[in-house]
């Protein structure tokens, strides 16, 4: 991946451990969610209804929809009742305090 694929999104500081938080590189809604450290970035809505996931929970890796609790894996977007359902997963990392995420998604296995 090129430097120039990814977009800064945010400083670090503002993500702190265990939060949430959307954004929108080049328009696109992402959902940001920092566990044990590592920035993980997907799909900002909820499949379901599209409802906004940053209106949910966040409990260790799972991020659950204030709309009608469906829960996913903020690691790989599984959604956890049935794993055939996923969010788009984004690449996303931190650099000199800053948070950046590369669009389009990762290839996921």
């Amino acid at each position: 991946m090129n430097e120039k694929d990814w977009i800064y999104v945010m400083d670090e500081r503002d993500l702190p451990e265990g939060s949430i938080s959307p954004v929108y590189p080049k328009g696109v809604n992402v959902l940001l969610a920092k566990v044990d450290g590592k920035v993980y970035a997907l799909d900002g809505k909820c499949p379901h209804m599209g409802c906004p996931l940053f209106c949910g929970t966040l409990s260790g890796h799972t991020i659950t929809c204030a709309c009608h609790d469906w829960r996913f894996n903020v690691k790989t977007g599984e959604f956890i009742d049935a794993i055939e359902l996923k969010l788009k997963v984004y690449g996303a990392k931190a650099e000199n305090g800053r948070l950046f995420v590369s669009l389009p998604p990762m290839e996921q296995s």
